[in-house]
C-alpha cells in the first residue's frame, strides 16, 4: 500500500513522454485497491483517510472518482460521498446484453477490413493477456479489452468503437469475478486464440459463431453465480 505524499509521475515510451496527473495516480492506485479486494464491494471511500495518507487535497481525489464511477467500479450517493459498486445479476445481463448486441458483427466488420499491421497487434495483445493471467498481474482487465478491441478497432467508426469500449470496461469486475473458478483462465484464453485465427483467415461464420458464444458463455456463468436485488445467494 502507498505511504507518503503522492507525486506526479512520468510514463516513459520509447518515442514519448506521458506525464501523469495526481488525477491519474489516484485512479489507477483506487482502481487497483478495488480490484484486488482490499476495497470490498459495498465499502464506503474515506476521501479524509486517503487524502491525509497519500498527502493530497481531495480536488484531485474527487476527479479521480468520478472517472472509477463511470468505470462502474464505485457509486456516488448524495450527501454521503462514494462506495465501492455492488456486482449485480441486473447489471450483468444488461451489460453482456448489449455486449452480444454489438460486439460480435463489429469484430466481423474489424476483420473485413485488417491488415497485416492490425493482424500484429491483435497477435501482441493476445500475447498480453496470456502474460498477465499467468502473472495474476491487476492489469490483466486492460490487456483483456485491449485484446477485443484489437478485432473491431480496424472497421468500427469512433461511435461503435466508443460504445463497445464502454462497455468492456464496466464488463472488467464481472469478466474477473467469472474467471476465479479454477480453469477458467485457460478456457477463457483458448477461446481467444480461436476467435483470433477466425479473425484473421477471414472465415467470418465461425467468428461470428465464436464471438457470440464467447459473450454469452461468461454471462450464462454470471446468472448462476451473482446475486440479484443486492443480496448473496
Amino acid at each position: 500500500m502507498h505511504k507518503g505524499p503522492l507525486r506526479m509521475g512520468i510514463v516513459r515510451h520509447s518515442t514519448s513522454l506521458q506525464v501523469r496527473t495526481i488525477a491519474d495516480q489516484l485512479y489507477y492506485l483506487i482502481r487497483k485497491r478495488i480490484l484486488k479486494g482490499e476495497l470490498a464491494e459495498g465499502e464506503p471511500i474515506r476521501q479524509d483517510t486517503i487524502a491525509t495518507e497519500l498527502g493530497i487535497s481531495k480536488i484531485p481525489l474527487r476527479e479521480a472518482l468520478a472517472r472509477l464511477e463511470q468505470d462502474g467500479l464505485v457509486r456516488s450517493h448524495a450527501n454521503r460521498g462514494f462506495t465501492v459498486n455492488t456486482l449485480s445479476a441486473e447489471e450483468a445481463d444488461e451489460v453482456f446484453a448489449l455486449r452480444l448486441q454489438l460486439e460480435p458483427t463489429a469484430t466481423v466488420a474489424g476483420s473485413r477490413r485488417a491488415t497485416a499491421a492490425d493482424h500484429a497487434l491483435a497477435r501482441a495483445t493476445l500475447a498480453a493477456v496470456g502474460n498477465a493471467a499467468m502473472q495474476d498481474d491487476v492489469d490483466w482487465g486492460e490487456c483483456n479489452r485491449a485484446f477485443h478491441m484489437s478485432l473491431i478497432a480496424p472497421g468500427a467508426g469512433t461511435l461503435t468503437y466508443t460504445m463497445i469500449e464502454r462497455l468492456n470496461v464496466i464488463a472488467d469486475r464481472y469478466v474477473r469475478f467469472h474467471l476465479g473458478p479454477m480453469g477458467r483462465p485457460e478456457q477463457a484464453n483458448i477461446q481467444h486464440g480461436q476467435i483470433l485465427e477466425a479473425w484473421i483467415n477471414g472465415d467470418e461464420k465461425t467468428l461470428l459463431k465464436l464471438s457470440r458464444s464467447h459473450i454469452r458463455n461468461t454471462h450464462d456463468d454470471l446468472r448462476k453465480e451473482l446475486p440479484r436485488n443486492g443480496s448473496r445467494l
